[in-house]
């Protein structure tokens, strides 16, 4: 019951962020949506580690952590390089 509760609040958090990223007014807000949606897909994936009693779950957030961290790195300096330039 409680789990159930929890996966639908995730869910709202997930159709936020996503209706953020494709409505953003700025490619900036667009940025912080995708970070926010990668923030909710870990927590969902380590809840997942914590339901279903399986390490291999938590291995799977932690390097999916590291390439969500590239990727904003990677997008913060396409867009200081794309609009810091006038």
């Amino acid at each position: 019951m409680i789990t159930s509760i929890v996966f639908a609040l995730v869910g709202l958090g997930v159709l936020f962020s996503v209706v953020r990223l494709l409505k953003g007014p700025s490619a900036a807000d667009r940025v912080v949506a995708l970070d926010t949606f990668n923030i909710i897909i870990i927590g969902t994936i380590v809840l997942l580690a914590h339901f279903y009693n399986n390490n291999l779950y938590l291995d799977i957030a932690i390097v999916y952590a590291i390439l969500a961290f590239l990727e904003t790195i990677v997008f913060a300096r396409y867009l200081e390089g794309h609009y810091g330039n006038h």
